[in-house]
């Protein structure tokens, strides 16, 4: 049998154990009526047996992962088995995240492109019409002289720790907020995430101009690396999210729409949740190193200890890549030999 003629004669079982999970899963086991449940046990024996059918002759990878999610609910939903140990999480954290990013790559760099893009944006945009700063500075450091700013921290007349407390908590929150919403508007065909990442990079690019345009770029990057690296990675990677819902609507691959959107979504819910390890720790930095200010710690100190933070970040997020690299060289050592 051909492998279109397969899927169409195949199709309608898939579709009737995706009714029934749905069902299942949206309002329990316990609202299936005796037929369905029989036709559950049913239909997953038979998906499972297409499913080795399609990986046995090389099928479409997309068709392959579709019966692949069918089956996986179906287990689930027939073996609930227990619940996530700390072990299963650690592993995520450890393996699964790195991998997963390195799977999704190009909708990473992408994010971070059009971040970049922003950033660019806004500080051109300062350089070429200071009095655009009403429009691109945040509202907070529209009237703050950086100048002056910088004197108060160092004599000790900036903001008290309750303040500092209150602000990180406010940024805290505010970065995952922002985060979540890059992720959510993926469902926008990806346009909205993609105005998203610009806004906030556009936000950064044009208050950098107004730190440099005083004289105090080193001051402000000090400031802002420390937590900033892990912190917009993660924006960027909730932004990358973003963009793979968007591809299972622009780009099926065949599916239809809900089951690409639905395939993808489990992805992208897999990569939100990878970046609040990078939170935890921008947020940790934020609410300590970053709020230490010259001369307390010197801006040299600052970038430093930025720059050590982000090798560690991103050794962390291109470990799976470096494994893999060091796997394939072991395997050309050993052709070689």
């Amino acid at each position: 049998m051909e492998m279109a003629e397969f899927i169409e004669t195949r199709r309608p079982r898939w579709q009737q154990l995706e009714s029934l999970l749905d069902k299942s899963e949206g309002e329990g086991l316990r609202k299936l009526s005796l037929d369905e449940a029989r036709s559950l046990g049913k239909l997953y024996r038979a998906v499972s047996s297409d499913l080795l059918w399609v990986r046995a002759r090389s099928g479409s990878a997309d068709v392959s992962a579709y019966l692949n999610d069918l089956v996986g609910r179906a287990y689930a939903l027939t073996y609930p088995g227990r619940r996530p140990r700390f072990a299963d999480v650690w592993a995520f954290v450890a393996r699964g995240f790195p991998a997963l990013l390195r799977h999704e790559w190009r909708m990473y760099v992408a994010s971070v492109l059009l971040f970049l893009a922003g950033a660019g944006f806004g500080y051109v945009g300062m350089v070429v019409d200071p009095d655009a700063g009403h429009y691109l500075v945040p509202g907070q450091h529209v009237s703050l002289d950086p100048v002056k700013r910088a004197a108060d921290e160092a004599a000790g007349k900036g903001m008290t720790v309750e303040e500092q407390a209150q602000f990180t908590t406010f940024l805290f929150t505010h970065n995952i907020q922002v985060a979540f919403l890059a992720f959510a508007l993926g469902v926008t065909l990806g346009l909205g995430t993609a105005v998203m990442l610009f806004v906030n990079g556009l936000f950064l690019g044009a208050l950098a101009q107004v730190y440099a345009a005083k004289e105090m770029a080193g001051w402000f990057w000090a400031w802002i690396l420390p937590h900033g690296i892990p912190e917009i990675s993660a924006i960027c990677i909730a932004g990358a999210a973003g963009l793979v819902i968007a591809r299972g609507m622009v780009a099926p691959g065949g599916l239809s729409r809900g089951q690409a959107l639905r395939k993808e979504a489990v992805t992208a819910v897999k990569m939100l949740f990878g970046t609040l390890v990078l939170f935890v720790l921008a947020g940790f930095i934020e609410g300590t190193v970053s709020q230490i200010h010259p001369p307390k710690l010197s801006v040299a100190f600052k970038v430093g200890f930025a720059l050590t933070v982000g090798a560690g970040v991103y050794a962390y997020l291109l470990s799976d890549w470096m494994r893999g690299r060091r796997g394939d060289a072991r395997a050309t050592a050993e052709l070689a030999g």
